[in-house]
Parts: structure tokens; sequence; C-alpha cells
């Protein structure tokens, strides 16, 4: 599969905030995109059970406000908040921490659709060895996703591990790692920190886990 690698890394903004969690430093880091469809759809892929495999991963549980849900070999949690269609809210546990993620949708007319996701986990070693990368360009990747899924939804999802090893996904994923290290940078961090980091983060992405 050939893909615009600069066009899709151009597509995402990438913000990266500090706050305090619960009265501890926490980091926030959001990702916005559009799409070319109506709200209704878009809430639709990104709540149906039925369609969130096609694009993201198998998901199981109760889907509803409260419930707890499963993704398949990842993360699970809580159902915190769902307002349709603009707003959901889940926590994310995963390896023993928990973090919080909440996702936006919003009409911006002229048959565009924004999404903005925004992850928020406690200060760690784990955020000190890979940035905000650690998150984003998962998340980046999902929303790839669901681009693909919004423009073509009869087409089967990427292959992430093929799609890992092609030359496009090697240079999305480096870029994308790139990319979180200066918005790291942005939000105030050491810059020679945020870019060893967003390299760590490449490096992972890469197979190279030495």
């Amino acid at each position: 599969m050939k893909l615009d690698v600069e066009t899709h890394l151009g597509a995402v903004e990438r913000i990266v905030s500090s706050l305090e969690r619960d009265g501890r430093p926490a980091r926030a880091v959001m990702l916005s995109r559009t799409y070319a469809t109506a709200v209704d759809d878009l809430w639709d892929a990104l709540t149906n059970g039925d369609r969130i495999p096609r694009w993201f991963m198998p998901v199981s549980g109760d889907l509803e406000p409260g419930g707890r849900y499963r993704l398949e070999g990842n993360a699970g949690g809580v159902i915190t908040a769902c307002e349709p269609p603009s707003r959901v809210a889940v926590t994310w546990e995963f390896g023993g921490d928990v973090s919080w993620v909440e996702v936006g949708v919003a009409d911006e007319g002229a048959g565009r659709v924004r999404l903005t996701l925004t992850h928020t986990a406690l200060l760690s070693e784990h955020w000190e060895q890979y940035g905000p990368g650690a998150v984003g360009v998962g998340w980046e990747m999902g929303l790839l996703g669901l681009a693909r899924h919004i423009a073509c939804p009869d087409e089967p999802k990427l292959d992430a591990v093929e799609f890992a090893e092609s030359r496009d996904g090697k240079a999305l994923l480096a870029g994308s790692s790139e990319r979180w290290g200066e918005a790291a940078v942005g939000d105030g961090e050491d810059p020679e920190a945020a870019r060893a980091a967003a390299r760590r983060t490449a490096a992972f992405y890469a197979g190279e886990f030495a």
C-alpha cells in the first residue's frame, strides 16, 4: 500500500501540556485531525462496537457509560462519560498504570469534522524514557486507520506489523516520533532530553529494543 507520508504527518496537530492530575505532575498529549464526513458517521465509527475493530482493535465489554471495555491485547478501563455525538471519556488501564483518554467531535462545516483526542498520564519513568511519543505515535496510527476507514469503509484495515515493516510505515513512525519530540520541546521540555526520548520511541517502533 502506497501512503503519502508527509500528508498524513501534516494532517495531525500535536500539543503537549504540563498539568496536575490528582495533585501529581502529569502531561496531556493532544492530537487533532479533520475528516471528510458527517458528525454522526464519525461518532458511529468511534463508538460502534462493530465498526471499531475495522479501523482500530477488537473491543469487548459493556460499551455504555459506567461500563468496562477491553481492547484485545491492549488496554481496558471504564467508560466515564458519553455525550453523543460530541464527547466520550474513558480510563486507560494498561500494565498496572491508569491514565485518562477523552475524545471530542466537532463539526467544522464544509463537510469536515474535527476529532480531538487527549491522553493524560502521570509523570513516570516511562515518560522520562519515551516522552509523549509513547502514546502519541500509537494514537496517530489509530487516527490514520480511522482516516482510511472513513474514506474507504469496505477496505480491510492495515496490518500493524506489515505496515511497521514497510518503507512508508517506517517513515511515518519515525516522522511521528520526531514531531512528538518537538511538541515536548514546545511545552518547555529540555530539547536534548526530549529529542533523545523521541529517538528511543522511534527505535521502539522500529523494533530496535536495545
